[in-house]
C-alpha cells in the first residue's frame, strides 16, 4: 500500500516507521521541516514540507495513488479538513483523522470520518483503520489464550449477517461500533461499511478468524 501521513509528531513519525518496516510505501507531510528529524534513521519515504490540505503538497506526496491517509497533526480542524479532501476530492476510502476533543470526534464519526481521540492507543488504532485486514489483539487474558480483537468490517461483508463470522466455542462477536455508537446486539446485525467489530477469539482460532474475515479472492490466492 501507499500511505500518506499528514503530521510528523510522535504519532505520525511512529506510524510512518511502523508502516515502512512492514513494507508499505509512505509519504509524510509536515509544515515544519525539522519535524522530519523524528523519523527513524534510514527512513526512505517521501518527505513533503507544507500543509496537508494544500493540493500541491498532497500531490507531491503522491496522494493520487494512495490507498490510505492519516491526518495526525496537532490541529483538529486541519485533520478533519485534510481527511475530507482525501475522501471527497481523491476518493480515498481508508482515511482517519486524529481528534483531541472527544465531543468533536463523536460528531465526525457520525459524519462517516473515522477518528482517533485517545492518545495512548493512537498509533495502534490508526494502523487498524489503514490496514483493516490485519488481526491485532487489543486485550488478552492472563493466560494469553483468550484475545479481544477490534477489526474494521471488510468490504465484502457489508450486507452480510455478522453472525456468519462466529464459531461455536472459539469465536464470538461481542459488539459492533457503528457510526460511533456501540451496539451489543451484534450477532443480529447486517454489516455496514465502517462498522468496527469487537471479537472475542481463542488464540488457537485466530487463523480461522482470519479466514472468516478474508475476501473470497484472498482465500483463493492463499
Amino acid at each position: 500500500m501507499h500511505v500518506v501521513i499528514v503530521g510528523c509528531g510522535r504519532v505520525g513519525s511512529g506510524l510512518a516507521g511502523t508502516l515502512e518496516a512492514q513494507g508499505h510505501s509512505v509519504a509524510v507531510v509536515d509544515k515544519v521541516r525539522r519535524a522530519f528529524r523524528r523519523l527513524p534513521p534510514g527512513f526512505k519515504g517521501t518527505l513533503v514540507e507544507g500543509s496537508g490540505f494544500e493540493r500541491d503538497n498532497l500531490e507531491q506526496a503522491q496522494i493520487e495513488r494512495a490507498d490510505a491517509l492519516a491526518a495526525v497533526t496537532s490541529g483538529d480542524n486541519s485533520n478533519v479538513l485534510t481527511a475530507r479532501i482525501a475522501r471527497e476530492t481523491y476518493g480515498i476510502q481508508r482515511v482517519v483523522a486524529r481528534i483531541y476533543d472527544p465531543r468533536r470526534a463523536e460528531i465526525y464519526q457520525r459524519l462517516g470520518i473515522p477518528t482517533v481521540a485517545t492518545v495512548t492507543w493512537t498509533v495502534e488504532q490508526v494502523e487498524r483503520w489503514l490496514l483493516p485486514q490485519k488481526i491485532t489483539p487489543v486485550w488478552s487474558d492472563a493466560s494469553g489464550t483468550l484475545l479481544l480483537v477490534d477489526h474494521v468490517l471488510p468490504d465484502h461483508l457489508a450486507g452480510a449477517r455478522l453472525a456468519s463470522i462466529e464459531s461455536s466455542g472459539t469465536i464470538r462477536l461481542v459488539a459492533v461500533t457503528r457510526a460511533g455508537v456501540p451496539r451489543v446486539d451484534a450477532a443480529d446485525l447486517v454489516g455496514q461499511e465502517g462498522d468496527l467489530l469487537h471479537i472475542a477469539v481463542a488464540k488457537a482460532a485466530v487463523p480461522q478468524l482470519e479466514t472468516a474475515l478474508a475476501a473470497p479472492d484472498a482465500e483463493a490466492a492463499s
